[in-house]
């Protein structure tokens, strides 16, 4: 490894603003060659800015991935496009990218409700009655401090689910681009060896030899470019090469063939492979 790469490795301490810990789960979809992947992990922290988590599966500095998490307490998935800023011993490190300020203020709203400012308790000089000093050193009484933190709760919940329907409807358009590219790769076969789904024909029809070709002493390969979906059935066949009437008489045989479905990530998958009939006169 170079030592750009193992730079590349190291989580960056310069942090725009502080993580706090939190245990959720999280989805990482990656495009591998076009096709989507989808990696489980849990959240280790989060911030405004990213997310440091526990990822099954390997990731690379500066690719681009997206995430999908819920906050604790929070109706609405937080679902983002991401930069991966280090890995190392499945621990990575995302940087968000173009999230909008909505999120950005739930995800602060959230880690400063969960983890408030500490207090401490104090008696006054003047008075016998127990007086609150907070961080700024404002001296409040605890009736006082009792309704000042329910007005602020009730604020602060009002400005959550404001914060979360508009952050939702606003993240939806940038979101559905994403899910385009995905779906979009989702729908393309996986392309397959020959010799793999040669190894997984259930059954197979024997082509007929066309009699016009037989007369004329035609033989030879008929190429077909053949699409087999999830359930093992031939679904497209395509010529790539060979006679007309031998390849016409191949892909009539072709079509009626059924193999053991291909499974990809522990699914049957579409997938697009070569098939090649060879027609030889005795």
């Amino acid at each position: 490894m170079s030592a750009a790469a193992a730079m590349a490795l190291q989580p960056s301490e310069n942090r725009k603003s502080a993580r706090r810990p939190i245990r959720v789960a999280l989805d990482v979809i990656v495009l591998r060659s076009g096709v989507p992947e989808n990696l489980p992990g849990r959240c280790l922290d989060l911030s405004e800015g990213g997310v440091g988590a526990m990822v099954a599966g390997e990731l690379s500095a500066g690719q681009q991935v997206a995430l999908e998490l819920r906050l604790p307490d929070v109706a609405f998935p937080l679902r983002a496009r991401a930069l991966v800023r280090y890995q190392g011993k499945l621990r990575c490190g995302f940087e968000f990218v173009g999230l909008p300020r909505e999120q950005q203020e739930m995800i602060y709203f959230w880690a400063h409700r969960l983890s408030p400012r500490p207090v401490r308790s104090v008696r006054s000089e003047d008075t016998s009655m127990l007086a609150t000093i907070s961080d700024s050193g404002m001296v409040s009484r605890p009736g006082f401090v009792s309704r000042f933190r329910g007005l602020f709760l009730v604020a602060g919940v009002l400005l959550l689910l404001g914060v979360a329907a508009a952050g939702y409807w606003r993240w939806q358009h940038s979101w559905h681009e994403l899910e385009t590219d995905v779906y979009a790769a989702q729908e393309m076969p996986l392309r397959v060896p020959a010799e793999t789904m040669e190894k997984r024909i259930i059954s197979k029809a024997e082509p007929v030899y066309p009699e016009q070709a037989r007369q004329a002493g035609t033989q030879g390969l008929a190429v077909l470019d053949t699409i087999i979906g999830e359930d093992g059935s031939v679904e497209q066949v395509h010529a790539i090469s060979g006679d007309t009437l031998l390849v016409k008489a191949a892909a009539d045989a072709v079509r009626q063939w059924k193999f053991e479905p291909y499974q990809f990530s522990g699914r049957p998958a579409r997938v697009e492979t070569t098939i090649a009939v060879e027609f030889e006169l005795n």
